[in-house]
């Protein structure tokens, strides 16, 4: 009996130590996605900024997330005078390993960053002091991008007015904040294929725009089936959200077609159509849709045919269900 408790003991220990090792190797070694380009200068020309600010604004969406949305009105729309300002809050409530604050992004919130720090966070996850950020920015996405694209969006985040704010930290729930550094890797840049490569071009802006990260089921802190099948569940205060399907699967876009998609992107444009106020137990989204509104039309119609491309996944969801 004494000696079985003693190699049970013994191996007791040798757990400890492994696991203790493997936490100081994280903590110590990660993130580990390499040093910033120091010899990276963008050019701040009115091509890069023109084009930083189609992606930044209704691609990428990085205005999107760095200013505080509206959740009174449909989609929840940028709140006027907040945009690139930072605020916007991902809370525990929300299903959040933490507490986690947008920064600002305009020169005032950029400070003394260098291009080659910034073209590492936005496509690796790792901040100027070589720290994990946590992924509600889809860096894994614009790691995938083309690197001439991000420099795009850095030239017109460079462009834009300085706006003073005071924000709080993000703060990360342990054990979440060990697992956070595993997370950034190192970009795998691609080429922006050419727009007559229908499918191709698609396939890039799905993936610039992150749309496999909300409409792919999420579980236990990763993805559940087929990518863009729909199913992730979001929690409001009005209800359950859960992303629908976009294969073309009947449950899906199989009975869709282009015209039917394009207007569904436009049909929010707030120049043409007002966005509603969304009362209590009305149907409520974290679609972007006024943003991804002004998205051209050529653009949205690569998308789809991409879309109509995958192999169709049935899935049939609920898309919203009331808080009782």
């Amino acid at each position: 009996m004494k000696k079985a408790l003693r190699i049970f003991a013994f191996i007791l220990s040798g757990l400890i130590i492994i696991a203790v090792a493997a936490m100081a190797y994280i903590a110590i070694a990660l993130p580990n996605v390499g040093e910033p380009q120091s010899d990276l200068v963008v050019s701040i020309t009115p091509e890069k900024v023109a084009r930083g600010k189609y992606l930044a604004n209704h691609v990428m969406l990085c205005i999107d997330c760095h200013s505080q949305r509206d959740f009174s009105l449909f989609s929840g729309p940028p709140i006027p005078g907040t945009e690139a300002t930072g605020g916007e809050r991902f809370t525990k409530d929300q299903g959040f390993p933490g507490e986690f604050v947008s920064p600002n992004i305009t020169p005032h919130g950029l400070g003394e960053w260098t291009d080659g720090e910034l073209l590492r966070l936005i496509t690796t996850g790792v901040n100027r002091n070589g720290e994990a950020i946590f992924p509600v920015m889809p860096y894994h996405s614009y790691g995938k991008a083309d690197q001439a694209d991000v420099e795009a969006v850095i030239a017109y985040i460079r462009s834009l007015d300085p706006v003073e704010t005071s924000h709080p930290r993000s703060k990360v729930d342990f054990p979440f904040n060990l697992i956070l550094k595993t997370m950034p890797e190192k970009a795998s840049f691609t080429a922006l294929p050419e727009p007559s490569d229908l499918i191709a071009y698609g396939g890039y802006l799905a993936n610039a725009a992150a749309c496999a990260d909300c409409h792919t089921k999420f579980e236990n802190g990763g993805y559940v089936g087929q990518k863009l099948a729909g199913g992730r569940v979001f929690a409001f205060p009005e209800g359950i959200l859960t992303s629908p399907n976009l294969t073309p699967h009947p449950s899906g876009l199989g009975n869709w077609d282009e015209e039917m998609f394009v207007q569904r992107f436009k049909m929010h444009d707030p120049a043409l159509y007002p966005t509603s106020k969304v009362k209590p137990g009305d149907f409520q989204t974290i679609m972007p849709w006024v943003m991804y509104a002004g998205m051209k039309e050529e653009d949205l119609k690569a998308i789809f045919a991409y879309l109509k491309s995958l192999p169709p996944v049935e899935n049939y969801v609920e898309k919203f269900k009331p808080n009782t």
